[in-house]
């Protein structure tokens, strides 16, 4: 399993309406690509900014490659995130997930991401 982790700045302003486009926009259209096995959209609030943090987990590189195309680590962008985003970062992180505990039958196994 492989946790993808993108971030993002907004005014604090914009906070708000950023998150429901996130819930509206972005975990629907992550939720559709197969492999996709969760999306969570964190939130930490600042005087001027919000931070969000985006961390899906999927199935394998390939899954996220239907996702986010060949550039496995090149963030994805919608087009109306221009109007909450005070900049795009251009990468993304992997991590391969070696432990997790999972709700009652679910299961993970631990191993390459491939």
């Amino acid at each position: 399993m492989i946790c993808r982790m993108w971030h993002g700045v907004t005014p604090r302003s914009k906070a708000d309406a950023y998150a429901a486009f996130l819930e509206k926009r972005a975990i629907p259209d992550y939720r559709s690509v197969p492999g996709n096995l969760s999306v969570a959209v964190l939130r930490r609030d600042e005087a001027e900014v919000s931070h969000f943090m985006t961390v899906t987990h999927w199935a394998s590189e390939e899954s996220i490659r239907a996702f986010a195309g060949d550039d496995l680590l090149r963030a994805r962008y919608y087009p109306e995130d221009q109007d909450y985003l005070l900049e795009f970062e251009p990468l993304v992180r992997h991590f391969v997930v070696t432990a997790m505990e999972m709700p009652p039958g679910h299961s993970f196994t631990s191993g390459s991401p491939a």
